[in-house]
Protein backbone atom coordinates (compact mmCIF):
# COMPACT_ATOMS: atom_id res chain seq x y z
CA UNK A 1 0.00 0.00 0.00
CA UNK A 2 2.83 2.37 0.87
CA UNK A 3 4.49 1.67 -2.48
CA UNK A 4 1.22 2.33 -4.29
CA UNK A 5 0.75 5.62 -2.46
CA UNK A 6 4.36 6.63 -3.21
CA UNK A 7 3.81 5.78 -6.86
CA UNK A 8 0.62 7.86 -7.01
CA UNK A 9 2.34 10.73 -5.24
CA UNK A 10 5.25 10.68 -7.72
CA UNK A 11 2.80 10.59 -10.63
CA UNK A 12 0.89 13.57 -9.24
CA UNK A 13 4.09 15.56 -8.74
CA UNK A 14 5.22 14.71 -12.26
CA UNK A 15 1.87 15.77 -13.70
CA UNK A 16 1.90 18.98 -11.73
CA UNK A 17 5.42 19.76 -12.95
CA UNK A 18 4.43 19.06 -16.56
CA UNK A 19 1.37 21.30 -16.34
CA UNK A 20 3.31 23.99 -14.49
CA UNK A 21 5.99 23.90 -17.18
CA UNK A 22 3.40 24.32 -19.92
CA UNK A 23 1.70 27.12 -17.99
CA UNK A 24 5.05 28.89 -17.48
CA UNK A 25 5.83 28.73 -21.21
CA UNK A 26 2.33 30.00 -21.93
CA UNK A 27 2.84 33.01 -19.66
CA UNK A 28 6.13 34.00 -21.22
CA UNK A 29 6.05 32.64 -24.76
CA UNK A 30 7.13 34.80 -27.69
CA UNK A 31 7.22 32.07 -30.33
CA UNK A 32 3.95 30.25 -30.97
CA UNK A 33 5.58 27.40 -32.90
CA UNK A 34 7.94 26.57 -30.02
CA UNK A 35 5.04 26.44 -27.57
CA UNK A 36 2.87 24.28 -29.84
CA UNK A 37 5.79 21.84 -30.28
CA UNK A 38 5.62 21.17 -26.55
CA UNK A 39 1.91 20.34 -26.50
CA UNK A 40 2.09 16.75 -27.91
CA UNK A 41 5.11 15.99 -25.72
CA UNK A 42 3.47 17.26 -22.53
CA UNK A 43 0.11 15.59 -23.12
CA UNK A 44 1.70 12.23 -24.03
CA UNK A 45 3.83 12.16 -20.89
CA UNK A 46 0.98 13.49 -18.79
CA UNK A 47 -1.26 10.50 -19.51
CA UNK A 48 1.49 7.97 -20.24
CA UNK A 49 0.49 7.58 -23.90
CA UNK A 50 2.68 6.35 -26.72
CA UNK A 51 2.17 9.35 -29.00
CA UNK A 52 0.20 12.57 -29.46
CA UNK A 53 -0.75 14.82 -32.36
CA UNK A 54 -1.80 18.47 -32.55
CA UNK A 55 -3.67 19.76 -35.61
CA UNK A 56 -4.26 23.54 -35.72
CA UNK A 57 -6.69 25.56 -37.83
CA UNK A 58 -6.25 29.11 -39.02
CA UNK A 59 -8.80 31.72 -37.99
CA UNK A 60 -10.57 31.36 -41.33
CA UNK A 61 -10.96 27.59 -40.72
CA UNK A 62 -8.27 26.36 -43.10
CA UNK A 63 -5.71 23.80 -41.97
CA UNK A 64 -2.63 25.54 -40.55
CA UNK A 65 -0.07 23.27 -42.18
CA UNK A 66 2.94 25.00 -40.63
CA UNK A 67 1.57 24.24 -37.17
CA UNK A 68 1.17 20.45 -37.32
CA UNK A 69 3.08 18.91 -34.40
CA UNK A 70 3.46 15.36 -33.12
CA UNK A 71 5.31 13.29 -30.50
CA UNK A 72 7.61 11.48 -30.93
CA UNK A 73 8.86 13.74 -33.72
CA UNK A 74 11.16 11.18 -35.34
CA UNK A 75 8.42 8.64 -35.92
CA UNK A 76 5.77 11.13 -36.99
CA UNK A 77 7.35 12.79 -40.03
CA UNK A 78 5.40 10.69 -42.52
CA UNK A 79 2.12 11.28 -40.64
CA UNK A 80 2.63 15.04 -40.61
CA UNK A 81 3.53 15.06 -44.30
CA UNK A 82 0.35 13.20 -45.22
CA UNK A 83 -1.79 15.46 -43.05
CA UNK A 84 -0.23 18.55 -44.63
CA UNK A 85 -1.18 17.16 -48.03
CA UNK A 86 -4.88 17.06 -47.17
CA UNK A 87 -7.00 19.59 -49.02
CA UNK A 88 -9.25 21.80 -46.91
CA UNK A 89 -12.19 20.68 -49.05
CA UNK A 90 -11.56 17.08 -47.97
CA UNK A 91 -12.21 18.00 -44.37
CA UNK A 92 -15.34 20.05 -45.01
CA UNK A 93 -16.26 20.05 -48.69
CA UNK A 94 -19.47 22.03 -48.24
CA UNK A 95 -19.31 25.58 -46.96
CA UNK A 96 -20.93 25.97 -43.60
CA UNK A 97 -20.73 27.61 -40.23
CA UNK A 98 -21.81 26.94 -36.69
CA UNK A 99 -21.72 23.83 -34.51
CA UNK A 100 -22.86 21.40 -37.20
CA UNK A 101 -20.07 22.45 -39.53
CA UNK A 102 -17.49 22.21 -36.73
CA UNK A 103 -18.69 18.73 -35.76
CA UNK A 104 -18.59 17.60 -39.38
CA UNK A 105 -15.04 18.85 -39.81
CA UNK A 106 -13.89 17.19 -36.56
CA UNK A 107 -15.49 13.88 -37.63
CA UNK A 108 -13.85 13.93 -41.05
CA UNK A 109 -10.47 14.84 -39.56
CA UNK A 110 -10.76 12.05 -36.97
CA UNK A 111 -11.46 9.52 -39.72
CA UNK A 112 -8.41 10.68 -41.67
CA UNK A 113 -6.14 10.48 -38.64
CA UNK A 114 -7.39 7.01 -37.72
CA UNK A 115 -6.86 5.81 -41.28
CA UNK A 116 -3.32 7.21 -41.38
CA UNK A 117 -2.41 5.78 -37.96
CA UNK A 118 -4.09 2.44 -38.50
CA UNK A 119 -4.95 2.39 -34.79
CA UNK A 120 -8.40 2.69 -33.23
CA UNK A 121 -6.97 3.33 -29.75
CA UNK A 122 -7.34 7.07 -30.06
CA UNK A 123 -8.71 9.87 -27.91
CA UNK A 124 -9.43 13.31 -29.42
CA UNK A 125 -10.70 16.65 -28.16
CA UNK A 126 -11.18 20.04 -29.78
CA UNK A 127 -9.06 23.10 -29.12
CA UNK A 128 -11.68 25.84 -28.74
CA UNK A 129 -11.03 29.60 -28.37
CA UNK A 130 -13.92 32.04 -27.93
CA UNK A 131 -16.39 29.48 -29.21
CA UNK A 132 -14.40 28.77 -32.39
CA UNK A 133 -12.63 25.47 -33.04
CA UNK A 134 -8.95 26.29 -33.52
CA UNK A 135 -7.61 22.77 -33.62
CA UNK A 136 -7.80 19.13 -32.62
CA UNK A 137 -5.62 17.32 -30.05
CA UNK A 138 -5.11 13.56 -30.39
CA UNK A 139 -3.61 11.10 -27.90
CA UNK A 140 -2.61 7.65 -29.22
CA UNK A 141 -2.67 4.82 -26.70
CA UNK A 142 -0.50 2.37 -28.64
CA UNK A 143 -0.92 -1.12 -30.05
CA UNK A 144 -0.79 -2.88 -26.66
CA UNK A 145 -3.89 -1.15 -25.46
CA UNK A 146 -4.36 1.76 -23.13
CA UNK A 147 -6.70 2.34 -20.21
CA UNK A 148 -8.44 5.73 -20.51
CA UNK A 149 -9.44 7.10 -17.14
CA UNK A 150 -11.52 10.17 -16.39
CA UNK A 151 -8.40 11.82 -14.98
CA UNK A 152 -6.62 11.23 -18.30
CA UNK A 153 -9.45 12.81 -20.22
CA UNK A 154 -9.45 15.84 -17.93
CA UNK A 155 -5.70 16.24 -18.31
CA UNK A 156 -5.96 16.09 -22.09
CA UNK A 157 -8.76 18.65 -22.07
CA UNK A 158 -6.75 20.90 -19.78
CA UNK A 159 -3.82 20.84 -22.20
CA UNK A 160 -6.21 21.52 -25.09
CA UNK A 161 -7.61 24.52 -23.22
CA UNK A 162 -4.13 25.89 -22.51
CA UNK A 163 -3.33 25.46 -26.20
CA UNK A 164 -6.45 27.44 -27.07
CA UNK A 165 -5.29 30.24 -24.76
CA UNK A 166 -1.93 30.30 -26.55
CA UNK A 167 -3.58 30.48 -29.98
CA UNK A 168 -5.94 33.23 -28.87
CA UNK A 169 -3.10 35.18 -27.25
CA UNK A 170 -1.07 34.97 -30.44
CA UNK A 171 -4.09 36.09 -32.46
CA UNK A 172 -4.65 39.08 -30.18
CA UNK A 173 -0.99 40.02 -30.35
CA UNK A 174 -1.08 39.86 -34.14
CA UNK A 175 -4.19 42.07 -34.14
CA UNK A 176 -2.43 44.51 -31.85
CA UNK A 177 0.64 44.58 -34.11
CA UNK A 178 -1.58 45.14 -37.14
CA UNK A 179 -3.44 47.95 -35.40
CA UNK A 180 -0.14 49.52 -34.39
CA UNK A 181 1.01 49.43 -38.03
CA UNK A 182 -2.27 51.03 -39.13
CA UNK A 183 -1.98 53.64 -36.37
CA UNK A 184 1.55 54.48 -37.50
CA UNK A 185 0.35 54.83 -41.08
CA UNK A 186 -2.59 56.97 -39.98
CA UNK A 187 -0.30 59.12 -37.87
CA UNK A 188 1.99 59.60 -40.86
CA UNK A 189 -1.01 60.44 -43.03
CA UNK A 190 -2.31 62.85 -40.44
CA UNK A 191 1.09 64.56 -40.23
CA UNK A 192 1.26 64.91 -44.01
CA UNK A 193 -2.29 66.23 -44.21
CA UNK A 194 -1.65 68.63 -41.33
CA UNK A 195 1.27 70.03 -43.30
CA UNK A 196 -1.00 70.57 -46.31
CA UNK A 197 -3.68 72.43 -44.35
CA UNK A 198 -2.39 75.94 -43.46
CA UNK A 199 -0.88 75.95 -39.97
CA UNK A 200 -1.35 79.71 -39.74
CA UNK A 201 -3.45 82.31 -41.46
CA UNK A 202 -1.75 84.64 -43.97
CA UNK A 203 -1.48 88.40 -43.64
CA UNK A 204 -4.07 90.06 -45.88
CA UNK A 205 -4.36 93.82 -45.68
CA UNK A 206 -7.35 94.90 -43.62
CA UNK A 207 -8.40 91.32 -42.81
CA UNK A 208 -8.44 89.40 -39.53
CA UNK A 209 -8.40 85.61 -40.12
CA UNK A 210 -8.77 82.50 -37.96
CA UNK A 211 -9.28 78.86 -38.98
CA UNK A 212 -9.48 75.40 -37.45
CA UNK A 213 -10.10 71.88 -38.70
CA UNK A 214 -11.17 69.15 -36.30
CA UNK A 215 -11.17 65.75 -38.06
CA UNK A 216 -13.40 62.95 -36.78
CA UNK A 217 -10.50 60.55 -37.38
CA UNK A 218 -6.76 61.10 -37.61
CA UNK A 219 -7.12 61.78 -41.32
CA UNK A 220 -10.13 63.72 -42.58
CA UNK A 221 -11.84 64.87 -45.76
CA UNK A 222 -12.32 68.52 -44.82
CA UNK A 223 -10.20 71.13 -46.52
CA UNK A 224 -9.64 74.85 -46.32
CA UNK A 225 -6.92 76.94 -47.86
CA UNK A 226 -5.65 80.47 -48.43
CA UNK A 227 -4.00 80.82 -51.83
CA UNK A 228 -2.24 83.93 -53.16
CA UNK A 229 -3.28 84.32 -56.79
CA UNK A 230 0.14 85.85 -57.45
CA UNK A 231 2.47 83.72 -55.32
CA UNK A 232 5.65 85.40 -56.55
CA UNK A 233 4.75 88.70 -54.89
CA UNK A 234 6.27 89.26 -51.46
CA UNK A 235 5.85 91.56 -48.48
CA UNK A 236 3.30 94.37 -48.72
CA UNK A 237 2.53 93.60 -52.35
CA UNK A 238 1.56 90.07 -51.36
CA UNK A 239 -0.65 91.32 -48.51
CA UNK A 240 -2.43 93.74 -50.80
CA UNK A 241 -2.84 91.25 -53.64
CA UNK A 242 -5.87 89.10 -54.39
CA UNK A 243 -6.27 85.97 -52.26
CA UNK A 244 -8.35 82.86 -52.83
CA UNK A 245 -10.21 81.51 -49.79
CA UNK A 246 -11.50 77.98 -50.16
CA UNK A 247 -13.41 75.45 -48.07
CA UNK A 248 -14.38 71.96 -49.19
CA UNK A 249 -15.49 68.53 -48.06
CA UNK A 250 -15.04 65.09 -49.62
CA UNK A 251 -18.04 62.83 -49.07
CA UNK A 252 -16.88 60.29 -46.51
CA UNK A 253 -14.29 60.23 -43.73
CA UNK A 254 -10.92 58.77 -42.93
CA UNK A 255 -7.98 57.91 -45.20
CA UNK A 256 -9.80 57.66 -48.58
CA UNK A 257 -11.40 61.08 -48.13
CA UNK A 258 -8.12 62.57 -46.95
CA UNK A 259 -6.21 61.22 -49.97
CA UNK A 260 -8.76 62.62 -52.40
CA UNK A 261 -8.74 66.01 -50.72
CA UNK A 262 -4.95 66.08 -50.90
CA UNK A 263 -5.18 65.35 -54.64
CA UNK A 264 -7.75 68.12 -55.16
CA UNK A 265 -5.66 70.59 -53.20
CA UNK A 266 -2.83 70.30 -55.72
CA UNK A 267 -5.21 70.73 -58.65
CA UNK A 268 -6.93 73.71 -57.06
CA UNK A 269 -3.71 75.54 -56.21
CA UNK A 270 -2.57 75.17 -59.80
CA UNK A 271 -5.90 76.61 -60.99
CA UNK A 272 -5.98 79.47 -58.49
CA UNK A 273 -2.82 81.13 -59.80
CA UNK A 274 -4.41 81.37 -63.25
CA UNK A 275 -6.40 84.38 -62.03
CA UNK A 276 -9.62 83.13 -63.61
CA UNK A 277 -13.01 83.96 -62.13
CA UNK A 278 -14.35 81.54 -59.47
CA UNK A 279 -16.86 79.88 -61.83
CA UNK A 280 -14.08 79.10 -64.33
CA UNK A 281 -11.91 77.73 -61.52
CA UNK A 282 -14.62 75.30 -60.40
CA UNK A 283 -15.43 74.32 -63.98
CA UNK A 284 -11.80 73.42 -64.73
CA UNK A 285 -11.35 71.64 -61.41
CA UNK A 286 -14.48 69.58 -62.03
CA UNK A 287 -13.17 68.40 -65.40
CA UNK A 288 -9.71 67.63 -64.02
CA UNK A 289 -10.98 65.64 -61.05
CA UNK A 290 -13.97 63.88 -62.60
CA UNK A 291 -12.16 60.66 -63.55
CA UNK A 292 -10.41 60.25 -60.19
CA UNK A 293 -13.62 60.92 -58.27
CA UNK A 294 -15.63 58.56 -60.49
CA UNK A 295 -13.21 55.70 -59.72
CA UNK A 296 -13.53 56.35 -55.99
CA UNK A 297 -17.34 56.74 -56.11
CA UNK A 298 -17.04 59.96 -54.16
CA UNK A 299 -17.97 63.59 -54.77
CA UNK A 300 -16.73 66.88 -53.39
CA UNK A 301 -18.49 70.02 -52.22
CA UNK A 302 -16.39 73.14 -52.59
CA UNK A 303 -16.86 76.87 -52.03
CA UNK A 304 -14.30 78.99 -53.86
CA UNK A 305 -13.91 82.72 -53.31
CA UNK A 306 -11.31 85.39 -53.93
CA UNK A 307 -10.89 88.71 -52.15
CA UNK A 308 -9.27 91.91 -53.36
CA UNK A 309 -8.11 94.09 -50.42
CA UNK A 310 -7.89 97.20 -52.63
CA UNK A 311 -11.56 97.14 -53.59
CA UNK A 312 -12.99 94.98 -50.76
CA UNK A 313 -14.65 92.89 -53.47
CA UNK A 314 -15.34 89.25 -52.61
CA UNK A 315 -16.12 87.05 -55.63
CA UNK A 316 -17.35 83.52 -55.13
CA UNK A 317 -18.78 80.38 -56.74
CA UNK A 318 -20.24 77.33 -55.06
CA UNK A 319 -20.13 73.62 -55.89
CA UNK A 320 -23.02 72.56 -53.63
CA UNK A 321 -21.15 73.39 -50.41
CA UNK A 322 -22.75 74.87 -47.29
CA UNK A 323 -23.15 78.58 -48.12
CA UNK A 324 -20.88 80.71 -45.92
CA UNK A 325 -22.60 83.06 -43.49
CA UNK A 326 -22.02 86.80 -43.82
CA UNK A 327 -22.65 89.05 -40.81
CA UNK A 328 -23.28 92.60 -41.98
CA UNK A 329 -22.02 94.88 -39.25
CA UNK A 330 -23.97 97.97 -40.39
CA UNK A 331 -27.25 96.06 -40.71
CA UNK A 332 -26.66 93.72 -37.77
CA UNK A 333 -27.93 90.67 -39.62
CA UNK A 334 -26.67 87.43 -41.20
CA UNK A 335 -26.91 86.62 -44.91
CA UNK A 336 -25.89 83.57 -46.95
CA UNK A 337 -23.33 83.68 -49.72
CA UNK A 338 -24.55 81.21 -52.31
CA UNK A 339 -24.40 80.56 -56.05
CA UNK A 340 -25.81 77.70 -58.14
CA UNK A 341 -23.50 74.80 -58.98
CA UNK A 342 -23.26 71.01 -58.86
CA UNK A 343 -20.94 68.80 -56.82
CA UNK A 344 -17.39 68.39 -58.11
CA UNK A 345 -17.18 65.06 -59.94
CA UNK A 346 -20.89 64.64 -60.63
CA UNK A 347 -21.05 65.83 -64.26
CA UNK A 348 -18.21 66.68 -66.60
CA UNK A 349 -19.97 69.72 -68.09
CA UNK A 350 -21.44 71.13 -64.89
CA UNK A 351 -21.98 74.88 -64.91
CA UNK A 352 -21.04 77.28 -62.13
CA UNK A 353 -21.79 80.95 -61.58
CA UNK A 354 -19.79 83.77 -60.05
CA UNK A 355 -21.39 86.17 -57.59
CA UNK A 356 -19.66 89.10 -55.92
CA UNK A 357 -20.20 91.48 -53.03
CA UNK A 358 -18.40 94.52 -51.62
CA UNK A 359 -17.68 94.05 -47.93
CA UNK A 360 -17.94 96.80 -45.33
CA UNK A 361 -15.58 97.36 -42.38
CA UNK A 362 -16.56 95.06 -39.51
CA UNK A 363 -18.24 92.47 -41.77
CA UNK A 364 -17.58 88.82 -40.89
CA UNK A 365 -17.71 85.84 -43.25
CA UNK A 366 -17.92 82.35 -41.73
CA UNK A 367 -16.87 79.45 -43.97
CA UNK A 368 -17.75 76.03 -42.53
CA UNK A 369 -18.31 72.35 -43.41
CA UNK A 370 -21.40 70.25 -42.77
CA UNK A 371 -19.71 68.49 -39.87
CA UNK A 372 -20.56 71.61 -37.86
CA UNK A 373 -24.29 71.87 -38.55
CA UNK A 374 -24.83 68.10 -38.62
CA UNK A 375 -23.10 67.46 -35.29
CA UNK A 376 -25.59 65.77 -32.98
CA UNK A 377 -26.32 65.10 -29.34
CA UNK A 378 -26.85 61.63 -27.92
CA UNK A 379 -30.59 61.98 -28.56
CA UNK A 380 -29.95 62.63 -32.26
CA UNK A 381 -30.77 66.35 -32.20
CA UNK A 382 -28.56 68.24 -34.67
CA UNK A 383 -26.74 71.51 -34.13
CA UNK A 384 -28.21 72.89 -37.41
CA UNK A 385 -27.63 76.19 -39.20
CA UNK A 386 -30.00 78.19 -37.01
CA UNK A 387 -27.91 77.59 -33.88
CA UNK A 388 -24.74 78.41 -35.82
CA UNK A 389 -26.25 81.71 -37.00
CA UNK A 390 -27.28 82.61 -33.45
CA UNK A 391 -23.81 81.90 -32.09
CA UNK A 392 -22.18 83.87 -34.89
CA UNK A 393 -24.43 86.88 -34.22
CA UNK A 394 -23.66 86.80 -30.50
CA UNK A 395 -19.90 86.65 -31.12
CA UNK A 396 -19.96 89.42 -33.74
CA UNK A 397 -22.12 91.74 -31.64
CA UNK A 398 -19.69 91.25 -28.76
CA UNK A 399 -16.99 92.81 -30.93
CA UNK A 400 -14.69 89.79 -30.81
CA UNK A 401 -11.79 89.36 -33.20
CA UNK A 402 -11.61 86.49 -35.69
CA UNK A 403 -9.91 84.12 -33.23
CA UNK A 404 -12.34 85.02 -30.47
CA UNK A 405 -15.29 84.36 -32.78
CA UNK A 406 -13.81 81.01 -33.83
CA UNK A 407 -13.15 79.96 -30.23
CA UNK A 408 -16.71 80.84 -29.22
CA UNK A 409 -18.18 78.92 -32.18
CA UNK A 410 -16.29 75.75 -31.29
CA UNK A 411 -17.00 76.17 -27.58
CA UNK A 412 -20.75 76.36 -28.24
CA UNK A 413 -20.54 73.36 -30.55
CA UNK A 414 -18.68 71.32 -27.93
CA UNK A 415 -21.20 72.20 -25.23
CA UNK A 416 -24.04 71.15 -27.52
CA UNK A 417 -22.49 67.81 -28.52
CA UNK A 418 -20.92 67.08 -25.15
CA UNK A 419 -17.42 68.12 -24.16
CA UNK A 420 -16.16 64.53 -23.86
CA UNK A 421 -17.80 63.28 -27.08
CA UNK A 422 -15.97 62.85 -30.37
CA UNK A 423 -17.58 64.47 -33.41
CA UNK A 424 -18.96 61.95 -35.90
CA UNK A 425 -17.79 63.96 -38.92
CA UNK A 426 -14.95 66.33 -39.72
CA UNK A 427 -15.76 69.90 -38.66
CA UNK A 428 -13.96 72.94 -40.06
CA UNK A 429 -14.55 76.68 -39.73
CA UNK A 430 -12.79 79.73 -41.16
CA UNK A 431 -13.58 83.21 -39.84
CA UNK A 432 -12.87 86.11 -42.22
CA UNK A 433 -13.35 89.49 -40.55
CA UNK A 434 -12.83 92.88 -42.15
CA UNK A 435 -11.27 95.27 -39.67
CA UNK A 436 -13.22 98.38 -38.66
CA UNK A 437 -10.28 100.68 -39.45
CA UNK A 438 -10.43 99.75 -43.14
CA UNK A 439 -11.73 102.85 -44.90
CA UNK A 440 -11.14 102.11 -48.55
CA UNK A 441 -13.48 103.49 -51.19
CA UNK A 442 -16.02 101.12 -52.72
CA UNK A 443 -15.97 100.13 -56.37
CA UNK A 444 -16.73 103.10 -58.66
CA UNK A 445 -20.43 103.46 -59.36
CA UNK A 446 -21.53 100.89 -56.76
CA UNK A 447 -22.94 101.36 -53.33
CA UNK A 448 -21.30 99.55 -50.41
CA UNK A 449 -22.69 96.09 -49.86
CA UNK A 450 -24.06 95.74 -53.40
CA UNK A 451 -23.98 92.36 -55.13
CA UNK A 452 -22.97 91.70 -58.71
CA UNK A 453 -23.75 88.53 -60.67
CA UNK A 454 -21.79 87.24 -63.62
Amino acid sequence: MRQLLDSLSREQRRNQELLASLAFVLRSFTNLSRLLELVPLVVARLVGAEAALLVVFRQDGRLWREQLHAFPPDGSADLLRQLAGLADAELLPEAGAGNEAELERASRLDQRVRALLGSPDLFATSVVARGQARGRLYVIGGATGFSWSEVHRRHVQLVADLTAVALETDSLQEDRRRHERVDRQLSSGAEIQAQLVPDHCPLIEGVDLAARCRPAFQVGGDYYDFIPTRPRQLGRRRERGRWALVVGDVMGKGVPAGLLMTLLRGMLRAEAISGHAPDRILHDLNQLAEEDLAHSHRFVTLFYSDYDPLTRLLRYANAAHNPPLLWRSQRNRVERLDAPGLLIGLQSEAEYHTESIVLDPGDVVLYYTDGVTEASRLNGERYDEERLIGTLQDACRAGLGAQGILDQLFARLDRFVGVDRQLEDDASMVVFRLREDVMLPPLPGRAPGSRVSS
